[in-house]
């Protein structure tokens, strides 16, 4: 259980002497049991939530990236994210609108990877309306999260985090490159 948990079930209790934790401390390193026992990390700790059947490019997370300094016209950066491969096709793009969002699918998602059943975004402007049609007219289910709150599309806001560092690591301050 180690220090630290065996002092809360005391203090749980509503014990306390002026060496709890030092007492504790030393009770854990002379336990027999729990020295060889050890700490169950928590790889070795059954999964807590369902496991999800997924095939690969079934889902997509999706998000806009920027605005960032002009470069050749384009100041925005479209991301899509593969939940079970974690793939990720991104494209820049001058605007962050629907027809941007529409193109993208058609041109890049459907002709490569074919027809997802679910896509994944925040509540922005840019996934409703038209790509909400375009989305039904298919048959796809779209979960939106609320605008400006990232954790619906978690994994797009990572992906988006990480493209973010490569570029300030391999992108020169003047943008030239």
């Amino acid at each position: 259980m180690g220090a630290s948990k065996t002092t809360a079930k005391v203090l749980q209790s509503l014990l306390w002497w002026p060496s709890l934790f030092k007492d504790a401390w030393v009770f854990v390193k002379t336990c027999d049991r729990c020295q060889r026992v050890g700490n169950i990390s928590k790889r070795d700790e059954m999964p807590q939530n369902p496991i999800l059947e997924l095939e690969i490019f079934d889902v997509w997370a999706i998000d806009f990236m920027g605005p960032f300094i002009s470069s050749q016209g384009n100041t925005y950066i479209l991301l899509a994210v593969d939940y079970v491969s974690k793939w990720i096709e991104a494209i820049v793009t001058p605007t962050n609108d629907a027809k941007v969002v529409i193109q993208f699918f058609k041109k890049v998602i459907f002709p490569r990877f074919g027809m997802p059943k679910e896509i994944i975004s925040d509540g922005g402007s840019h996934f409703k309306g038209a790509f909400s049609n375009l989305l039904s007219k298919y048959g796809f289910i779209q979960r939106r999260g609320l605008s400006y709150h990232p954790m619906m599309s978690g994994l797009a806001e990572v992906s988006n985090r990480e493209i973010k560092l490569i570029l300030e690591k391999t992108v020169a301050s003047n943008r030239k490159d």
